[in-house]
């Protein structure tokens, strides 16, 4: 078993709470919507600036994540965070959940992304 720094834990048990609160339907569509974008760029293994572009390539996980993530939680309603939350410490030992659910959902939205690149370079490729 890894030994994750008090932060690191904090860290997760918060983008769980998130995910939860972003399925509630007491929250927001906006809200909704950025929760779990949010959650599943947390998720994947890809990001916006590659990592090994120096000094930009961890600029996202260091400005865009934490920023993204603050903006969410505002937006969800106070009572929603703090149901998710108890939730989310609740669930941080059983090791379910998330990470399925997670996986799940950048596996469909990577899906999407494809589908949408695929039918707009078509559409191009018909025009000419």
């Amino acid at each position: 078993m890894t030994v994750l720094s008090p932060h690191v834990q904090a860290l997760k048990i918060e983008v769980r709470a998130l995910f939860l609160a972003g399925r509630d339907p007491r929250t927001p569509w906006y809200a909704r919507a950025l929760t779990l974008l949010i959650v599943a760029y947390v998720l994947s293994p890809l990001d916006l600036i590659p990592d090994f572009v120096p000094l930009l390539g961890h600029l996202d996980d260091l400005l865009i994540v934490p920023a993204g993530l603050a903006l969410a939680i505002r937006l969800v309603p106070p009572q929603v965070m703090a149901e998710a939350r108890q939730q989310a410490r609740r669930a941080q030992g059983t090791g379910r959940g998330l990470p399925i659910a997670g996986g799940a959902l950048v596996a469909m939205l990577w899906i999407l992304a494809i589908i949408g690149l695929v039918s707009i370079i078509l559409h191009f490729v018909e025009k000419a």
